[in-house]
């Protein structure tokens, strides 16, 4: 999948970030998967990313402060957050962030996947 469009997730869980792996690539898509938000940070992957999927509760920075500082780096990639705590405070602040949309743990495949695709035609369709 050398050419296919660039999907970042980051969560702590190793098993959520493998099934979300296994479910993207299995769209077509390359994914690319973090323990934590200091991993992503320290390198350029989300800048090459046509889509990130950020757990709103890591170790360290939480979803909502990765994606204020990828913004805060010129990175406006869309993003799809992901919680095991669902909760008002979590919806209005993805909400507030512009997220294209917060799934509570576990969640649906086709949710998911049709969620990237809207990522994708906010991300003006995407780059391989």
């Amino acid at each position: 999948m050398p050419n296919a469009k660039r999907i970042v997730v980051v969560d702590d869980d190793p098993g959520m970030n493998q099934a979300i792996r296994r479910l993207v690539e299995s769209a077509g898509f390359r994914a690319l998967t973090f323990n934590s938000a200091e991993a992503l940070l320290a390198g350029d992957a989300a800048s090459h990313a046509v889509c990130l999927i950020l757990d709103v509760h890591l170790p360290g920075l939480s979803g909502f402060d990765l994606q204020r500082r990828l913004k805060e780096r010129g990175v406006a990639t869309p993003v799809i957050f992901i919680t095991a705590y669902d909760d008002a405070d979590a919806r209005d602040r993805a909400r507030e962030a512009g997220a294209v949309a917060l799934f509570s743990k576990p969640f649906q495949r086709q949710p998911l996947l049709s969620a990237i695709a809207t990522a994708l035609q906010a991300h003006g369709g995407g780059r391989a």
